[in-house]
């Protein structure tokens, strides 16, 4: 009766196991890699599948001959294990047959392999110059220069408010180029390693200090991909996303000229004459996409690695000390040196900012025009 009752349960789990086996054969595991969306990324993913189904054959011969071997020479049948030792036959065998195997996959390995590395003739040339922690896009030849910076609201990230899908993955600035062209980067760095990491593209590489790296692409559909830093490289590397976006040639040439536009549009605004409301209002925004996550949006810091500002002697002292610090950077430290990734507005605003925010109420401002003539001299 106990065996009876054993077998019915099991018979029970067995028929549950099986009704979900449509479910499991339709379901996406996701476990195979994707195919991207460039030229590199399906060459890849080819080559990957080939020598999958290759070792798929291989495990299929080794495993079938040891199971045959096991089954039919068990001690059960009174088999004996044989005592050959050094057969010339096996030797040759197990040397010629991997040797085959490795040479059907050199040839499409390396064409693979040489195409991706392949930097020639490309159509845009983009410079990539990782920062801590955000990325500088350079259009050469196309004066066109911008960084990219992590847009996900604060109150995301401390769990104040509900995480969008593109949590971590979504920046102010993305970069933008056309379809169907060769697109070659160079990768450098300012500070640390980091490395530019976009899976859709089938492209990851270091970006180091005093080096270059250069890679390409040719993407051949309309989307936005996105990436990461994929190098530890400080405290918030996980903050320091990518975002591709794959356009029409026809819309890339519009997207360069509004860039230009900007571009000129920046340069006559640091010789307006900006108010305090004003350049208070611009200094917050600027402050808490490039500063806070160091001095806190309250300007307390977190000391005594990143200094408080509120009641700071550096922001209640003077203002060319105070602009000096934000302008080159401390060294040794981890206050990065914003000179070249600010505006003069930008530079101007976030220096008034500090000054008179979280009850400093220095009153002083500090113009863009003013700032224009302390980087001449620096």
């Amino acid at each position: 009766m106990e065996k009876r009752t054993f077998m019915l349960k099991n018979v029970r789990y067995l028929s549950a196991l099986l009704a979900l086996f449509p479910t499991l054969a339709w379901s996406e595991w996701g476990y195979n890699m994707t195919r991207g969306v460039t030229d590199d990324s399906a060459n890849i993913y080819d080559l990957h599948m080939v020598v999958f189904y290759i070792c798929v054959v291989i495990s299929i011969v080794v495993f079938g001959v040891m199971f045959w071997s096991m089954f039919h020479h068990r001690k059960s049948k009174g088999a004996v294990a044989a005592t050959f030792h050094e057969s010339a036959k096996l030797e040759m065998l197990w040397t010629v047959v991997p040797t085959i195997v490795l040479v059907v996959i050199l040839f499409p390995a390396t064409k693979t392999l040489i195409e991706s590395y392949d930097t020639a003739d490309s159509d845009i040339d983009i410079q990539v110059t990782g920062y801590q922690w955000k990325w500088r896009y350079k259009y050469i030849g196309e004066d066109v220069d911008f960084f990219s910076v992590l847009s996900t609201p604060s109150d995301e990230i401390y769990n104040k408010a509900e995480k969008n899908p593109n949590y971590l993955l979504e920046v102010d600035n993305p970069l933008v180029v056309p379809i169907n062209k060769k697109i070659r980067f160079l990768f450098t760095a300012n500070d640390v390693i980091h490395a530019w990491w976009v899976p859709a593209l089938a492209l990851k590489k270091d970006a180091i200090p005093g080096f270059i790296n250069d890679a390409h692409t040719t993407i051949n559909e309309v989307g936005i991909y996105r990436g990461q830093c994929a190098e530890l490289c400080g405290k918030d590397h996980g903050f320091m996303p990518i975002v591709v976006k794959a356009v029409t040639e026809e819309e890339y040439v519009v997207w360069l000229a509004e860039q230009r536009a900007l571009k000129a549009k920046e340069a006559s605004a640091s010789q307006k004459d900006w108010s305090m409301e004003e350049l208070m209002a611009k200094g917050e925004e600027v402050y808490n996409k490039n500063c806070s996550a160091c001095h806190q949006a309250t300007g307390v810091g977190i000391p005594p690695v990143f200094p408080a500002l509120k009641d700071s002697p550096i922001a209640l002292g003077p203002m060319e000390a105070h602009f000096d610090i934000v302008f080159n950077g401390k060294a040794g430290t981890g206050m990065a040196a914003y000179g070249d990734q600010l505006s003069a507005v930008d530079l101007a605003a976030v220096v008034t900012y500090e000054r008179n925010a979280w009850g400093n109420n220095v009153g002083d401002t500090l113009l863009p025009a003013d700032v224009e003539k302390m980087k001449g001299g620096k």
